[in-house]
């Protein structure tokens, strides 16, 4: 695993913006991986500003999320569906039948999880984009999910919630479910990108970096893939 330690989070923003523009510059029919969350707002906000900048295209770009709120319509302010329009697609010129994610509002949860699967078999990223959870998730694949794990809807962690609580009104509003991608489909990514900013992140980053691999850190998995990127500033990464 590659380790760049940034200064602060506006440099992290800036590394990870590039290796994502390099990506899709070498390759404009790229699959991108892509995730939600506070973390990766700021890379976004620089794909976009290069966009409008130096016309850097998306016209024939994919993309696959990682997660989505079961319960929550792509249309919900807080669904990630609706996240990714707001901070990212609405402002590029990506087709938006180019993008992918799980369908909260699913009527057959299994049924669901196998279509996404499919989806993703045919469709390997060239790069994914992770962000890393305060107990060591990615995606929601939550402390001892299965390494084997494909799409799967998830029981979310009281520290998951509680973090996630912010976004909402108060902390019962926050979905305590969700649909995401397994560790197996993530793992086999052709490239993985993760960043993690900020105190709280630096006991999940020590684990993900030079703990045992566990199930208990489920990001720990990612020290077994062979191209992988963890970009942390130096508050997340003040414990190596």
């Amino acid at each position: 695993m590659q380790l760049i330690i940034t200064n602060d989070y506006e440099e992290l923003s800036e590394r990870a913006a590039k290796i994502i523009i390099d990506t899709v510059k070498a390759n404009p029919y790229a699959v991108l991986g892509l995730a939600t969350g506070t973390t990766p707002l700021g890379l976004y906000k620089r794909l976009v500003a290069d966009h409008e900048k130096n016309k850097t295209s998306y016209k024939h770009i994919r993309a696959v999320n990682l997660d989505e709120y079961k319960g929550l319509p792509s249309d919900h302010s807080q669904s990630y569906a609706y996240f990714m329009r707001k901070n990212l697609f609405g402002q590029i010129d990506i087709d938006l039948e180019n993008t992918y994610i799980e369908n909260g509002t699913a009527k057959d949860e299994m049924a669901e999880c196998d279509r996404y699967d499919k989806l993703l078999g045919a469709m390997r990223r060239d790069i994914q984009l992770l962000g890393l959870g305060s107990n060591g998730h990615i995606a929601f694949n939550e402390p001892y999910t299965s390494f084997d794990s494909k799409t799967h809807v998830v029981d979310l962690a009281e520290s998951t919630v509680r973090d996630n609580a912010r976004l909402f009104n108060n902390a019962d509003e926050v979905p305590k479910q969700a649909y995401t991608m397994g560790l197996s489909s993530i793992m086999q990514s052709k490239r993985i990108l993760i960043l993690a900013s900020g105190a709280n992140k630096a006991e999940a980053v020590r684990g993900a970096i030079m703990g045992e691999v566990t199930e208990a850190v489920p990001a720990s998995i990612l020290q077994r893939h062979g191209d992988c990127i963890l970009i942390a500033d130096k508050e997340a990464a003040r414990l190596l």
